[in-house]
């Protein structure tokens, strides 16, 4: 599994079964080993294998309809697949294994409260996407998922040695401060 392998994926939504056929259909173009999904809001979890092989793991929202992170593991991945939990509505960890039983890999797949939302359930996500990973005793981990974070350009020579993706974004929330 290279770099190329992982791709986050936003989805508008995945509640009703009748959109699942049509967006794995539409996977399928993506040469992908992993798509992480996030906001699915679905009420009940899912888990399916495709008839061509893929895997696709679904979490659940919260009350108010908010969140829900899944995965869908392409056929050539699948047979790695150690273990799918939603660890809260926001947090998904998925295992993968190569040969033998122990996990070598682990990918969280994460859906962060956008700015709008107090600080107070902001920090709380933080701290729990700390918490499990952790806690998480693979040697491989790797956070994907919608940050809801906007980086712009580096905004002084000072910060030349700090790495991040792109320098064409035209501003920052905070969410990309934190990022």
């Amino acid at each position: 599994m290279d770099k190329d392998d992982l791709n986050p994926q936003w989805t508008y939504t995945l509640a009703c079964e009748s959109l699942i056929g049509d967006f794995t259909m539409q996977a399928r173009r993506i040469n992908c080993g992993v798509i992480g999904l996030a906001e699915t809001k679905r009420h009940h979890p899912f888990n399916a294998v495709c008839d061509t092989g893929e895997e696709l793991f679904l979490g659940t929202c919260d009350s108010r309809g908010v969140g829900g992170v899944g995965v869908l593991v392409n056929t050539s991945l699948s047979m790695n697949i150690d273990s799918f939990e939603q660890l809260t509505t926001r947090i998904g960890r998925l295992r993968l294994k190569r040969c033998g039983s122990t996990p070598v890999l682990t990918i969280f797949v994460v859906y962060v409260p956008t700015s709008i939302y107090v600080e107070e359930e902001v920090e709380a996500f933080y701290m729990d996407l700390e918490r499990f990973y952790g806690e998480d005793h693979t040697f491989f981990k790797v956070i994907i998922g919608d940050f809801n974070a906007k980086i712009g350009p580096r905004r002084s020579s000072e910060e030349s040695h700090i790495r991040h993706i792109g320098t064409h974004g035209l501003e920052w929330n905070e969410q990309g401060e934190r990022l």
